[in-house]
């Protein structure tokens, strides 16, 4: 699994906990979707992802999206 996999693995894995979370505890738990969303869209635009850095340093090879 190279970094852009793991990026959108992790994402997808949050989406789809929020909206879990959401559903059995708590609406408010909708937020964490906003979250993930605007950070990916920020991602898209910028190049600058938190969670690719944190893939990076735990020793996941690089892609072609995070470099």
């Amino acid at each position: 699994m190279n970094l852009d996999r793991a990026v959108l693995a992790f994402a997808g894995v949050m989406v789809l906990a929020s909206v879990a979370l959401a559903h059995f505890v708590s609406p408010l738990w909708l937020w964490l979707t906003v979250f993930v969303g605007a950070n990916l869209l920020q991602a898209s635009v910028t190049g600058f992802c938190p969670a690719a850095i944190v893939f990076r340093k735990l020793g996941v090879p690089g892609g072609c999206a995070f470099k």
